[in-house]
């Protein structure tokens, strides 16, 4: 773990702190499509990512998904945080996007950490930056942005996440993290896939020129 934890926050925290997460943390190795967090339920303890990407998705009244932001190597959840510092319940769903490595910090050490060491603190509030600014732009795309533009982002992000041109993902995957129909997302796929921005094939969505 020490190895890990040193490649992906070695740049980041102190040696005193990387050892004291390999002490305490939990290592987990997660498959593509398992739910790490669910809406409901309490926060005992804070992912750190050493590999891989996790989506975190909100849910409206009616059961309907809506993506947030994806997490990856070196990122933690600062909606998860708020959570555990509050000993509230979560009120996001966590998704492994893809096979992911992580250690999970026991929630009675954020307070510790944070008085202890200044990379903690100072890693705390930059994830809650970056989250927020997420967060916004989700906001800004929902407010502003046509739909065809939001599945051109979200097609754009998929693509950077999987480091690759191939999306394994349904029309009724898509439009469940758009809150969106299937009909409406299979329409405008079909469109850009006659403007030959894509192809769509029977089980992923290859990428040409977005």
């Amino acid at each position: 773990m020490i190895q890990e934890l040193k490649q992906g926050y070695g740049h980041i925290f102190e040696e005193a702190l990387i050892n004291e997460i390999a002490q305490v943390g939990t290592f987990k190795e997660v498959s593509e499509g398992y739910k790490l967090m669910d809406i409901g339920e309490y926060v005992r303890g804070m992912p750190l990512l050493i590999s891989g990407a996790i989506k975190v998705l909100r849910e409206d009244k009616d059961g309907d998904e809506l993506l947030l932001y994806y997490l990856e190597k070196g990122d933690t959840c600062s909606m998860t945080l708020t959570c555990c510092m509050g000993d509230a319940k979560s009120e996001i769903r966590a998704i492994a996007e893809m096979d992911t490595k992580l250690i999970m910090v026991p929630v009675q050490k954020m307070d510790e950490w944070a008085a202890k060491y200044k990379s903690w603190r100072n890693f705390i509030f930059e994830s809650y930056h970056n989250r927020l600014n997420e967060l916004l732009n989700t906001l800004d795309s929902i407010a502003f942005d046509k739909m065809d533009m939001r599945l051109i982002s979200y097609l754009k992000e998929k693509a950077r996440i999987n480091e690759g041109d191939i999306i394994k993902n349904t029309h009724q995957e898509i439009a469940y993290d758009l809150h969106s129909s299937r009909v409406v997302i299979s329409r405008l796929l079909k469109k850009l896939e006659q403007m030959g921005k894509i192809e769509l094939h029977r089980n992923y969505i290859k990428i040409l020129s977005l």
